[in-house]
């Protein structure tokens, strides 16, 4: 963007020249008008973007306390308010999927002030939903991939199977079920894909409002297994209170040693993650989004809270608003086609 009084500078040389032309009161008007309307414009925008954030900001969760994308939320959050000065809260929208607080977000003032902080279901259901309540392309700008986890399977502590293997022959002889996040996210896409297509075997999805939620019921043996991403189960499957059976990363993680990955499970190059990243409106400016962009990146690049993610089972991602939407666009393919072979249902 070119600076507003170079622009201005140009805008009063067409106009002296269009003036000498003698037409002052037909030129004059237009001119004077669109002049202060691109001054006043640019002048709001750069002030904006100088002073932001001046007031508190909400970053807006589409799914209940607990899970990987709730978790990241209030880690980055604590951040942000210390490097900002101002409060920076959390708001957990949960439902339809992650698509009412989606649309929320999306229908918000551009302003910089109402973020959203989801997941990978936001690639996944401008083809899982016939009308998910918002156009991603059009209503959201991405800011910043912060992080990814791989998912996991876990069973309930009473169920007979210590691993995946087991779990698929145990699949074949009755009928079983599993919690996952919610229809649409990548841990229910993973264990349908990983059920259904890979070893052929019908185990019954049961969606939940959020990762927390989902693994409870594995913990209380409401369903036989769960699909989550690692941070809300890791705990529970380190004190044992689930069994963990297999890991969706390309090799086990430090934090889970003990948790075949789905590779060594017999599916050699099944690799998959959950994402967590943040988005602002359509129209927000783009100096406000490179200010929040770099302030992420900042706090990522800190040695000590990259470790503080790890602990908490993920990974720090970072990189350019650019990348982030050149990689939201990869993924929405990827996942529409997961959808096509796993045969789920348009909702």
């Amino acid at each position: 963007m070119k600076n507003y009084s170079v622009l201005l500078a140009e805008l009063l040389e067409e106009l002296l020249a269009e003036l000498t032309k003698k037409n002052f009161q037909r030129v004059a008007t237009p001119f004077f008008c669109t002049l202060f309307a691109c001054v006043f414009s640019l002048t709001a925008t750069q002030t904006l973007a100088q002073n932001y954030p001046d007031r508190t900001i909400k970053l807006v969760v589409p799914f209940a306390t607990g899970g990987p994308t709730d978790i990241m939320a209030r880690v980055i959050s604590q951040k942000l308010n210390s490097a900002w000065g101002q409060a920076v809260i959390v708001e957990n929208k949960p439902g339809g999927s992650g698509n009412i607080g989606v649309s929320q977000v999306a229908k918000s003032n551009p302003d910089g002030y109402n973020l959203l902080v989801t997941t990978t279901s936001i690639a996944v259901n401008v083809s899982l939903f016939n009308n998910p309540g918002y156009d991603l392309d059009k209503s959201l700008i991405p800011v910043i991939n912060i992080a990814w986890s791989p998912n996991v399977i876990v069973a309930t502590k009473g169920l007979d199977v210590n691993n995946l293997k087991e779990a698929i022959e145990k699949a074949k002889s009755g009928k079983l079920n599993y919690a996952s996040p919610g229809l649409g996210t990548t841990p229910h896409l993973t264990a349908e894909y990983l059920f259904k297509v890979l070893a052929k075997v019908n185990v019954t999805p049961v969606p939940y409002s959020g990762a927390g939620p989902a693994i409870n019921a594995a913990v209380s043996g409401e369903t036989e297994f769960a699909s989550t991403s690692v941070p809300p189960a890791l705990q529970l499957i380190k004190s044992g209170r689930v069994k963990g059976l297999a890991i969706t990363s390309a090799k086990r993680l430090s934090t889970l040693p003990d948790t075949p990955t789905v590779a060594e499970s017999g599916f050699p190059g099944f690799e998959d993650y959950t994402w967590v990243g943040i988005f602002a409106p359509a129209g927000t400016p783009p100096a406000v989004v490179n200010r929040i962009n770099t302030s992420v990146e900042t706090i990522l690049a800190d040695p000590e809270f990259r470790e503080r993610l790890t602990t908490l089972g993920f990974d720090a991602v970072g990189g350019s608003s650019a990348s982030f939407a050149a990689y939201v666009k990869t993924e929405i393919a990827k996942w529409a086609q997961v959808i096509k072979d796993t045969g789920s249902v348009k909702q």
